[in-house]
């Protein structure tokens, strides 16, 4: 069994919430020499799949939830053929806790040889009356494990969530169980008392701290820490944890400066994957929220990545941050569902369950054809997500500035200063940061 700490980011991640999760688990580990796994809340958007193919890395784990699974508490025991004689479960079962897998040879488990099954087993061939039959125990450790073996275990999936199974799990008279693959096949055994007490997911939070933004079941998970550049709305912990939050353009600066204070240097793919995010959350370093810390850790990070032998040799923050800006933009080659719920972040004040998504183009214009749809689709994610409203911010990366497309305007934003246009927008000029040029209005307006 074993508990890795996983390190994610919120739901519907950008690049700088994937970067930051690479990073800081990289760090973890070799600085702490840490059981660490990059982990992501969902699917990659356009511009981080593109980022991450050039640097030649593979998104993180796909963690959807922080419930316990089954995995967590199996055990790859050793195991025995059906056909084999009964000696070789015997030597498996006398180094476990009596216990021996039989397994088919496709991989498929057959049953267990247990205490029980192995009395069975002798009740079967001495009868009723063990004083009229005498037997071996080598005629016994002879008997081919089918024979002895309690084909009736239930089986789960190891990735299964254990609380799901759990009323299952209660009514069974054994203690044992199987665990297997997406295929069918064996991947351990797990005992009921550990089902009952599964050690909890450890998580490391990064590039969010608001449980509403945060992998589902969050509340199960053991939380260790958070590291963060956002507004708080942070979860409750029932112990002190390590919690950064600082006023940065983005996650990936904190970890960089954090990776040079170790006198650590990342490799130029992750360091490739850092300059990413920060260049995307900050828009080449022209965005409100850039910070000096962010220029220094944008020269640090190119230092790293853009090496000789780098995926990145040649490049300069410039051109690379274009590219990276690029691969997010257009409206017409995506799913209007995909653009309202990509890069989307759900909030509550003044009474209100809100969301705000944002996409990134090269030119508004491109806004004209896509208009409708997009409110459609927006209007459809309200509904499902049982929202007061939603609002869409596309965001000219080039010009600097955004178009809102709002559903179910709530009054109180009738006073947004941005002006309404004839399509039915709202035109924000200079706009381009969700986070702190327009959401401080939003909850401005809604608050007061």
């Amino acid at each position: 069994m074993s508990n890795p700490i996983y390190v994610i980011g919120h739901v519907n991640p950008d690049t700088d919430t994937i970067a930051a999760a690479v990073g800081y688990a990289w760090l973890l580990h070799e600085r702490d020499l840490a059981d660490t796994v990059p982990a992501r809340a969902g699917a990659v958007n356009p511009q981080t799949a593109w980022v991450l193919k050039k640097l030649g890395l593979e998104a993180p784990l796909l963690l959807n939830d922080a419930s316990p699974r089954f995995e967590a508490v199996s055990i790859r025991l050793d195991t025995a053929r059906p056909d084999d004689p009964l000696r070789e479960a015997w030597a498996i079962a006398s180094r476990t806790w009596g216990t021996a897998p039989i397994v088919s040879e496709d991989g498929a488990p057959f049953g267990l040889v247990t205490g029980k099954s192995l009395f069975g087993l002798v009740s079967s061939l001495v009868g009723p009356n063990p004083q009229r039959r005498d037997i071996r125990l080598t005629e016994i450790l002879d008997t081919p494990c089918r024979e002895a073996c309690d084909t009736s275990i239930p089986k789960f999936p190891a990735n299964g969530r254990i609380r799901d199974s759990l009323n299952r799990i209660l009514r069974e008279e054994s203690d044992d169980f199987f665990v297997v693959d997406d295929k069918g096949c064996y991947a351990g055994v797990c005992r009921q008392r550990d089902l009952l007490n599964p050690p909890r997911l450890r998580v490391i939070l990064v590039d969010h701290n608001e449980p509403r933004q945060a992998i589902a079941n969050l509340e199960e998970a053991e939380l260790l820490e958070i590291l963060d550049h956002h507004r708080l709305g942070n979860p409750s912990t029932h112990v002190p944890i390590k919690f950064t939050v600082d006023i940065v353009g983005s996650t990936s600066t904190l970890v960089s400066e954090q990776i040079e204070d170790a006198g650590l240097a990342a490799p130029p793919p992750i360091a490739g994957l850092l300059l990413a995010g920060l260049l995307s959350d900050t828009l080449i370093l022209t965005s409100p929220t850039t910070t000096e810390r962010d220029k220094k850790a944008a020269e640090r990070l190119a230092r790293w990545a853009f090496v000789r032998t780098g995926p990145l040799a040649g490049e300069t923050i410039q051109s690379y941050g274009q590219q990276v800006l690029a691969a997010s933009a257009g409206l017409s080659a995506r799913e209007p569902e995909e653009i309202v719920s990509t890069d989307l972040k759900q909030y509550e004040a003044g009474g209100y369950r809100f969301a705000i998504a944002q996409a990134e183009v090269t030119d508004l214009v491109q806004l004209t054809e896509t208009r409708e749809k997009l409110q459609a689709a927006l209007t459809a994610l309200r509904d499902q997500r049982a929202l007061d409203f939603a609002m869409l911010m596309v965001t000219d990366v080039v010009r600097g500035a955004s178009r809102l497309i709002l559903t179910n305007e709530p009054p109180e934003l009738s006073d947004l200063p941005y002006p309404p246009q004839p399509d039915g927008t709202r035109l924000a000029e200079g706009v381009v940061s969700r986070k702190k040029q327009l959401l401080p209005v939003v909850l401005g307006l809604l608050e007061r």
